[in-house]
C-alpha cells in the first residue's frame, strides 16, 4: 500500500483527487492521511467525497474513511468496468475537475466508458468548461488518448445544473509529448459564453480582448455564446494553438468587474505566454503532469514559465507512484524552466 501525506506542498484537495487517480489507474491500493490539514476547515470536503464516491463506483472500489470532514482515506481500486453511468453533483460542483479525475483514473481501460455528469461547468477554482475541451483534451489527445467531451447545459455558481458528456475509449499506447522546441502563435481563438446577462455583457468582454491581441499584432477570432442556465454568469476562455501544442487562458465574470477589464485581462494573461516562448502554460503544465509519466520509459518534455506550488505538489505525488524524485528534471533556459519527465508506467 502506497502512503501519502495529504498535507504535502499545497496540501489541498488536489492531492485527494489526483492520488485515487492514479491508485486506479496503477492497481496501487493508498492510504492518504493528513487530508488538506492546513486548510481551515481540514479534511474531505463534500466536492471531494462527490469524486471520490463516483471514481469508486466506476471500478468497483474499496474505501474506509470516505466520509466529509475526514482527515484519512484508505482506497483499494477495482477494475474498472465499461458501459455508460449518470452521476449527479447536487451542487455547483465542478464538473471538470471530476471529469480529469476520472479520465485519469481510466486512461488503460479495456473497453469504453461513458460519464454524464450535472454540475457546475464555470465556476471558480477549476478549470472552465472551455478551457477544458479547447486545451487540456487536444494536448493529452497529442499523447494517443482516445476521449471525447460534450457539453450539453452551462452550469454557473450557485445552481449549477449544467450537464456534460465525457466518452473515455481504450488506449493501447501512449506517446511522449515532445514539446521542447519553441512555437510561433500567431493566432488566437475564444469563446465568451454569458446566460441570463444583457448581450451587450458578452460583446463588450469580446471586444476588450480582440483590441488588446490586435495590438500585439496577433490575429483574433472569438465568438459570444449566449446559453441558457439556471444562475447568472459569464466568462471568458481564449486559446492559441501551433501544430504542436495549445496554450490557454481563461476568467470568469465577477458582480463590480466590468465586462471590458475580464476580456483585456484574459488577453493580456495569453499574450504573456505566447512572448515568454513557452510551450504549455503554467496550469495546463499543472493539469498533464501524471500523463507525462505515462508513457513507458519515455521520456516526455515541455517549456514553462514557472512551476506553481500545485505542479510542485502535483510532480511530488506522480514521484510517490512512479519512482520518487527520478521521474522530473528541471532545467532553467533563461527565464524559462525545460521540464523533462521519464515515463515510468509498465503496467498493462
Amino acid at each position: 500500500m502506497i502512503h501519502i501525506d495529504g498535507s504535502h506542498g499545497e496540501g489541498g484537495g488536489q492531492i485527494l483527487r489526483s492520488a485515487v487517480a492514479l491508485s486506479v489507474l496503477t492497481k496501487e491500493p493508498i492510504e492518504i492521511t493528513n487530508i488538506r490539514a492546513n486548510r481551515p476547515n481540514p479534511g474531505i470536503k463534500p466536492q471531494h467525497y462527490t469524486a471520490i464516491k463516483i471514481i469508486r463506483q466506476l471500478c468497483n472500489a474499496e474505501t474506509v474513511g470516505l466520509n466529509i470532514g475526514s482527515s484519512r482515506l484508505i482506497f483499494s481500486p477495482g477494475e474498472p468496468k465499461g458501459g455508460e453511468y449518470k452521476f449527479d453533483i447536487g451542487t455547483a460542483g465542478s464538473i471538470v475537475l471530476v471529469f480529469q479525475a476520472c479520465l485519469l483514473s481510466l486512461v488503460k481501460i479495456n473497453d469504453a466508458i461513458t460519464i454524464r455528469l450535472t454540475g457546475g461547468t464555470d465556476v471558480k477554482w477549476s478549470p472552465s468548461w472551455d478551457y477544458f475541451s479547447h486545451v487540456f483534451l487536444p494536448l493529452i489527445q497529442k499523447m494517443g488518448i482516445s476521449v471525447r467531451a460534450k457539453l450539453i447545459r452551462r452550469g454557473y455558481y450557485p445552481k449549477g445544473g449544467g450537464e456534460a458528456i465525457l466518452t473515455i475509449q481504450p488506449c493501447k499506447v501512449i506517446k511522449p509529448l515532445l514539446l521542447d522546441v519553441q512555437q510561433n502563435f500567431s493566432e488566437v481563438n475564444g469563446i465568451v459564453h454569458l446566460a441570463n446577462l444583457p448581450e451587450h455583457v458578452g460583446k463588450r468582454m469580446k471586444h476588450a480582448a480582440i483590441n488588446t491581441l490586435i495590438q500585439k499584432n496577433l490575429k483574433a477570432s472569438l465568438k459570444v455564446e449566449k446559453t441558457t442556465s439556471f444562475s447568472a454568469g459569464t466568462g471568458i476562455t481564449l486559446w492559441a494553438q501551433t501544430n504542436n501544442t495549445v496554450l490557454g487562458k481563461t476568467g470568469l465574470g465577477e458582480k463590480g468587474i466590468p465586462a471590458e477589464k475580464i476580456g483585456e485581462s484574459v488577453a493580456t494573461a495569453i499574450i504573456q505566454e505566447i512572448v515568454s516562448g513557452v510551450t504549455i502554460d503554467i496550469h495546463a503544465f499543472d493539469q498533464i503532469i501524471p500523463y507525462m509519466a505515462l508513457p513507458d520509459k519515455e521520456r516526455s518534455s515541455c517549456i514553462v514559465r514557472e512551476i506553481s506550488s500545485h505542479a510542485q505538489t502535483n510532480m511530488w505525488l506522480v514521484g510517490q507512484f512512479f519512482g520518487n524524485n527520478n521521474v522530473f528534471s528541471v532545467e532553467d533556459k533563461k527565464d524559462l524552466k525545460m521540464i523533462k519527465v521519464e515515463g515510468r508506467y509498465s503496467k498493462e
